[in-house]
């Protein structure tokens, strides 16, 4: 019994170590390295602004369409040097006719047909356009006036990725897209991007130098890949947090659910795709960072689930006050993730205690139906609306 108790208990102390290493200890290691080690802000390396191509991805967009071109037309940028591509994989719905109307302030339409999904969509895209710089968005993005300006401005000549800042609200309150963990994941991007290289874009907002890009697979989930593409090359992949998105995030439960399943499982493909980065001999401490923000940190689900089994077999086994504690801690924190989802409409705001360790546990339990799914060789390609 002793040596089954021990081995519970290192199995404990392990899955729970490396969980706490992702979630804590990764990032204060950031903020420690960055504050002695010496920071460089990369800038655009020209006083004139380069040409740059907005390239938006758009299926079945009718909805906002006309309210992101809007967006897109008022963006403080030189009119001469911003070229507004709608490229629209193959939609059914007045999304093209739309789009069209635009023709004469300068909107070009590229649709693709056949349904072959975003990235493939963008490598074309991005063959077609005469531009210094491509910025990819969504059409359900709304960027800041100055947007495109804060990303370029970090376009230095090392530079070969720029990720901006999205930020999410509802329709009848501002949230700001699950404010705390929306602030960990901006500390995070901050400081890897202080010690070289951010390790995750994000597709609402970023900007690639156009000699940089890299065509990706079709199965590819683009703002992820690209980025670590761009990497491989040898480039920087910055974070400019002054460069906002907008976005309002899904009005149910179901749809974000959705959305994270299909997010997470295109990911876990592109990991497997890029373990090359793991090797510290050729990539120095961009391999530490892909290991702890990516590989180890999507693993926590399961690491969090190896160690909530052995604290049950040990507080069966035992009885003991010791395991008791943190197990009835963890069940705690279920119910209130329970709570969450119970209250959780889309129409009103949570309290965070309920909606924090909720959304926590959506997120969680998308990193394993797409660890499932990456396990049984599925994948996702094509991609439907959000705001539903």
């Amino acid at each position: 019994m002793a040596v089954v108790e021990s081995a519970l208990v290192a199995v404990v102390l392990v899955s729970a170590f490396l969980v706490v290493y992702a979630y804590a200890l990764y990032p204060l290691g950031l903020w420690a390295v960055a504050s002695v080690a010496p920071a460089t802000v990369p800038q655009w390396e020209r006083d004139e602004p380069p040409k740059v191509a907005l390239i938006i991805a758009a299926y079945n967009e009718e909805a906002v369409i006309a309210d992101k071109l809007e967006n897109s037309l008022e963006l403080d940028y030189p009119d001469e040097k911003l070229d507004i591509v709608v490229f629209s994989d193959a939609s059914s719905d007045r999304t093209d006719d739309i789009v069209r109307s635009y023709a004469d302030q300068g909107v070009r339409l590229e649709r693709i047909e056949g349904r072959v999904g975003k990235t493939a969509c963008q490598n074309a895209v991005a063959e077609r356009v005469d531009a210094e710089v491509l910025v990819f968005s969504d059409a359900n993005s709304m960027y800041e006036p100055d947007a495109v300006r804060k990303l370029v401005s970090s376009m230095g000549p090392e530079v070969g990725c720029v990720v901006g800042e999205l930020r999410l609200s509802r329709e009848t309150d501002d949230v700001e897209g699950e404010s705390i963990w929306w602030q960990y994941t901006r500390f995070i991007k901050e400081y890897e991007s202080k010690l070289g290289s951010v390790v995750k874009g994000n597709g609402a907002i970023y900007a690639i130098r156009s000699e940089a890009y890299v065509p990706l697979p079709a199965d590819a989930i683009s703002d992820f890949a690209e980025p670590l593409s761009i990497r491989s090359e040898g480039w920087r992949v910055v974070y400019e947090p002054d460069a906002i998105a907008r976005e309002h995030t899904a009005r149910s439960v179901d749809a974000e659910l959705r959305r994270k399943v299909r997010i997470t499982t295109r990911s876990w493909h592109t990991v497997a795709q890029y373990l090359h980065l793991l090797n510290p001999l050729r990539y120095g401490f961009f391999s530490v960072k892909f290991a702890s923000d990516t590989v180890l940190w999507w693993s926590t689900p399961m690491l969090s689930a190896v160690a909530f089994v052995a604290l049950g077999a040990l507080v069966t086994l035992t009885g003991s006050f010791l395991y008791l504690v943190p197990f009835s801690a963890s069940v705690g924190f279920l119910l209130l993730g329970l709570v969450g989802y119970l209250l959780e409409d889309g129409r009103r705001k949570v309290p965070n205690l309920f909606h924090v360790p909720y959304y926590f546990l959506v997120g969680n339990y998308s990193l394993l139906v797409g660890a499932w799914n990456f396990v049984n060789s599925r994948n996702v390609v094509t991609w439907e609306t959000a705001n539903k």
